[in-house]
């Protein structure tokens, strides 16, 4: 990403308070609060994931709060430091505290939805394009849905805030815990192969290299998403912030195709829980080769339009897959 792509993604993403006012302390940490001031940045011009950390002013000090994740904290808290650097402004006055897991789990487990009796679960992004925006029905910082897809029984489910990184493996955990036998997580992934251009194809696979050791998965799509001829498959890196991965992060990783936060965390829960896990996302940038499509500019009407035929795209495999949900040659031997 280029120096003004990259200020341009901070801005974005800084709360206005971080951007109007210079505070003696900034300091973030994990609480969801909606009740304190919301960024003046936030768009909620779209279902989910609009929603961003808020602030509490205290005195001199500014208390920014992220939904409850440890990747979640320590990412923001360097978006924070990154666009005050490059304004100019950084004195060394931000800084963050990790939640616990006791409360990450705590925030998590406030989704309360039986999906016992659904046959899939499909987690994520772009999910008011595959349904009617009417009938969602609300809970705690997420909203859900049910279809009938094929014949089969399949629960939308989407947040307002961010399950960045280690959270979204709570996610995953935690619909395990209520009854979820599969789950499909759609999202944008990051390239790390220079040739594949943004927005023009899809990424999955069954391999995540997660910063302790690599994990694998019982996939949901069987060979049904690789055999397309606009997926791309290959193995992924689970990164904990954007803003890590430079020059030397890319160098690291050579060989390796895909990167975002979350997969490898989801994958390694529903490989622990012992249900099915897939991912079907959008290659929304690329890290080893500039392109005019970055994560700075992803509200062209040109991406968008792009974005929403390849939503098409994920909505027909996971249909298909549906189709074939009971076929052994589909890894559903298990059943």
């Amino acid at each position: 990403m280029s120096v003004a792509s990259l200020r341009r993604y901070l801005e974005i993403k800084v709360h206005n308070l971080v951007q109007d006012f210079d505070w003696a302390r900034i300091h973030v940490i994990g609480d969801y609060d909606r009740s304190c001031v919301v960024s003046a940045n936030e768009k909620n011009d779209k279902l989910f994931n609009w929603q961003r950390p808020t602030a509490e002013v205290q005195d001199d000090k500014l208390v920014v709060k992220c939904f409850p994740g440890r990747d979640y904290v320590r990412h923001y808290a360097l978006i924070i430091a990154t666009y005050l650097n490059m304004a100019g402004r950084y004195r060394g006055q931000v800084d963050y505290e990790l939640p616990t897991e006791t409360a990450c789990a705590a925030a998590v487990d406030r989704l309360s939805i039986d999906p016992s009796g659904d046959d899939l679960v499909v987690l994520g992004w772009g999910l008011g394009h595959f349904l009617s925006d009417a009938s969602w029905t609300h809970g705690h910082g997420y909203a859900w849905q049910r279809a009938e897809i094929q014949g089969r029984r399949v629960l939308y489910l989407g947040y307002l805030h961010s399950i960045w990184g280690d959270a979204a493996g709570r996610v995953v955990s935690r619909l395990a815990a209520l009854g979820a036998r599969r789950v499909v997580y759609v999202g944008k992934v990051g390239a790390l192969d220079p040739a594949i251009a943004p927005n023009t194809c899809l990424a999955t696979g069954n391999i995540s290299v997660l910063p302790a050791h690599p994990t694998t998965w019982r996939n949901f799509f069987g060979d049904t998403a690789a055999q397309q001829p606009d997926v791309r498959t290959g193995i992924h890196v689970t990164s904990p912030s954007t803003l890590l991965e430079d020059r030397n992060w890319l160098a690291r990783h050579h060989g390796n195709q895909f990167v975002d936060p979350e997969i490898g965390h989801m994958g390694h829960a529903a490989h622990t829980a012992g249900i099915e896990f897939g991912y079907l996302h959008v290659i929304s940038n690329n890290l080893a080769r500039p392109y005019p499509s970055d994560l700075s500019n992803e509200r062209l009407s040109t991406v968008i339009e792009r974005r929403t035929e390849l939503l098409d795209r994920i909505q027909e495999i996971i249909q298909h897959r549906l189709r074939t949900l009971d076929d052994p040659a589909n890894g559903d031997d298990h059943k």
